[in-house]
């Protein structure tokens, strides 16, 4: 599969049908003079995506910015090979980011792969509820959205007058060696609600629009637990 636009500036560059069959949802969001991308894929190799991001976006690459929704390996693998082919800043909230820079094979979820996760070098390490990321020509935001992982982030990206939400794994799963927490995860799951997205973009089963779809999105699986 292609890459695919979402709305003018947001692509989804990488996922299950588009880089590889064991890739979380990597999503590109163009803010004027900058790049950003969210989740980086399982692979080391982040070949892949760095072509789609070519493609996307049709101009010398400026991707300056890598943010990373919690720390399993599905959506964190290709970050070092994308900061070494762009400098890219690497973003992840404090309560996940330990993980990452040891490479816990546990609560990165390597073990579930049978492979190993290189050691990642964490630029900034996210604290508290959640803020804006100020770019160049815009902004993004994030909030914090334990549940899944204790420090599981999400993203917010205003355009064009709709609210577009990097709600990545909302489904799950909630493990012990992840540190999941149920009753944190619809709590969670409650303030995503009153963002009310008119686009919701999930880590494995993908883009749901209008906001009545990413609305019952979230609502199934907060009536299943």
């Amino acid at each position: 599969m292609p890459v695919i636009e979402i709305i003018q500036g947001v692509h989804a560059v990488g996922g299950p049908d588009i880089t590889g069959p064991n890739d979380a949802f990597s999503y590109l969001v163009d803010i004027g003079t900058e790049l950003v991308l969210i989740d980086t894929g399982a692979s080391s190799d982040a070949s892949a995506i760095m072509n789609n991001i070519r493609e996307a976006c049709r101009r010398p690459v400026r991707l300056t910015h890598v943010i990373l929704t919690h720390n399993h390996i599905d959506h964190i693998a290709g970050a070092a090979d994308i900061r070494r082919q762009t400098s890219a800043k690497i973003s992840i909230h404090e309560l996940d980011a330990e993980a990452v820079i040891t490479a816990d094979p546990e609560r990165t979820a390597a073990s579930w792969y049978g492979t190993a996760l290189q050691p990642l070098r964490v630029d900034t390490a996210l604290q508290g509820p959640g803020e804006p990321f100020n770019f160049g020509n815009g902004s993004l935001s994030w909030i914090h959205t334990p549940g899944h992982t204790p420090g599981s982030i999400s993203v917010i990206f205003e355009k064009d007058g709709k609210t577009i939400l990097f709600g990545q794994d909302i489904h799950g799963p909630f493990m012990p060696q992840f540190n999941s927490d149920v009753d944190q995860w619809r709590a969670s799951m409650h303030r995503l609600l009153l963002l009310k997205p008119d686009i919701l973009c999930e880590g494995h089963y993908g883009i749901f629009k209008p906001a009545d779809r990413a609305t019952a999105f979230i609502e199934d699986f907060l009536n299943r637990l």
